[in-house]
């Protein structure tokens, strides 16, 4: 059977909201909440990478496990490698990237998309839902994904691109994409030595170095969007909506 690894990448030094991952909702870290979400999808071993002692200290003094990486990866995903090797686990054939700051991230999806990883024998797979607000179209922070058909509940179509700024009339099959991402380990392994391109440096997405170098990204439908946590107003609103749901 193939096993999936869950390697959570976090660090304090956020460029709009520093020190993010330790910020309590329910006088818990939002990365320990994260960490628990990840654990409740039952798909595999659990592990935070991060470059801070203060998140490995947290993570492991709420039952987690963490692991410490060098200081200078230019990307989350460059951290992830490094903590996959630093694991030495035997048996992982899939390497399922988390992000650290959606706490509200819903098990559904994480499971969905590691059963359809597996069930295609897919190389790179990703998430995105439906856009239900016109507005975030020109808002540059939300990232779009172009995708080859219609997304249904268990289709796993290519993305064609991923852009910041768009107009939903122009293109067909957009979709908010959702940045979690599942390797199988030799595509990890191959995209980490790989040099930045440039679209990924000029858009920030290095999901764009994927692209650029043809390997494809397959991309499942989410059931939701959840909120990423980058200014002090996401905090608000999402401790918001898990303090008093």
């Amino acid at each position: 059977m193939s096993e999936t690894l869950i390697l959570i990448p976090s660090r304090m030094a956020a460029s709009r909201l520093p020190g993010k991952p330790l910020l309590k909702i329910n006088n818990l870290s939002i990365i320990s909440h994260v960490f628990r979400k990840a654990e409740q999808a039952n798909i595999g071993e659990v592990v935070v990478a991060t470059e801070d002692k203060e998140i490995l200290d947290d993570v492991i003094k709420n039952g987690g496990k963490a692991v410490l990486t060098h200081k200078n990866h230019k990307t989350g995903t460059d951290r992830v490698y490094e903590a996959y090797k630093q694991l030495k686990i035997k048996n992982v054939e899939y390497i399922l990237n988390l992000q650290g700051d959606e706490p509200n991230i819903d098990i559904d999806d994480i499971i969905n998309l590691d059963r359809l990883m597996k069930k295609n024998n897919t190389n790179i797979g990703t998430l995105a839902a439906e856009i239900n607000d016109i507005s975030i179209e020109k808002n540059p922070n939300v990232v779009k994904a172009v995708i080859e058909k219609k997304l249904t509940k268990d289709n796993f179509p290519f993305a064609l691109n991923f852009i910041r700024k768009t107009s939903l009339k122009k293109l067909k099959n957009i979709y908010h994409h959702i940045g979690i991402y599942s390797f199988k380990v030799d595509t990890l392994e191959k995209f980490v030595n790989l040099s930045q391109t440039k679209n990924e440096i000029e858009n920030n997405l290095e999901q764009m170095r994927a692209l650029d170098n043809e390997i494809n990204i397959n991309v499942a439908l989410a059931n939701s969007t959840p909120i990423g946590v980058d200014t002090k107003e996401d905090y608000m609103a999402i401790k918001k909506i898990m303090e008093y749901k």
